[in-house]
């Protein structure tokens, strides 16, 4: 054996010794996957007791868009099943069970591939999941505060005295739903790029050469997940994700792996 074979990388040894069979990754799989539905089922059981409050909170963007302030009338929404406002408030309760249990779901992703990184590597568990968390919240937020009120009155922007906008509230609050999760993902854009930047797989100036191809995957991204087809939302979409793109370029920049004389050479 050579000199060349005999040289291994720093922390191959930890990889060297995680190395498993088959049904080992598939026993820790499944580990992670029922921890993770524990915490999502417990947050189930909390968000439904408070289901009707939940269900107060998350209306509020339409109670703005229908401007209930000046016309109570406007606010009311209706179901025409027996069991709709039931299913709907399992759909919400379940919604809020995943935002909340989401930082354990996020821990146990990074709990399972942990064992197949090196040890610098490792370090970057608690930043990951911060910031995983962070952005998710922040998209929702975005979300609810901007997104859906201005798509909602895009919407309703379309009744008249002979056409009366009566929502219901299944389609309404699955529209919302979709929004949040749409953005919650999309938000992930600097955690994913930070975590890649770490491993020195993007660089800052890979993401500045390419600005301009990533610009009309934004446009097509936004055209293709706007979960209301509307150019309303479209423009919500990409815009944010123009803004994301900056400071994953930042971040990546600031913290992306600095490469050494001899590599850069």
């Amino acid at each position: 054996m050579s000199q060349v074979d005999e040289i291994k990388r720093p922390g191959q040894e930890d990889i060297d010794a995680s190395q498993a069979p088959l049904m080992e990754h598939l026993v820790e799989l499944r580990k992670r996957l029922i921890y993770s539905l524990v915490a999502v089922f417990a947050c189930f059981i909390v968000c439904f007791a408070f289901a009707k409050p939940i269900y107060n909170i998350l209306v509020w963007p339409y109670w703005w868009a229908a401007d209930c302030a000046t016309d109570a009338s406007r606010c009311e929404m209706i179901y025409t099943a027996p069991h709709e406002y039931f299913f709907t408030q399992l759909k919400l309760a379940l919604f809020g069970a995943v935002f909340l249990a989401f930082p354990v779901i996020a821990s146990q992703l990074y709990k399972f591939i942990a064992p197949g990184l090196y040890s610098h590597e490792k370090k970057l568990a608690v930043p990951f999941v911060a910031l995983s968390s962070i952005c998710f919240i922040g998209g929702a937020a975005f979300a609810h505060y901007v997104v859906f009120p201005l798509t909602w009155k895009f919407f309703g922007s379309f009744s008249s005295d002979l056409i009366t906008f009566m929502p219901r509230i299944e389609p309404a609050f699955g529209l919302y739903m979709k929004l949040v999760l749409v953005f919650g993902a999309v938000f992930q854009m600097p955690t994913l790029v930070l975590f890649l930047a770490r491993l020195g797989i993007v660089t800052a100036r890979f993401l500045v050469r390419n600005m301009k191809y990533a610009i009309l995957i934004m446009f097509v991204v936004g055209a293709v997940l706007s979960p209301g087809t509307d150019p309303v939302g479209q423009i919500l979409l990409a815009g944010p994700m123009f803004v994301l793109y900056l400071i994953s370029i930042a971040l990546a920049w600031i913290f992306g792996k600095k490469k050494k004389p001899l590599e850069a050479a």
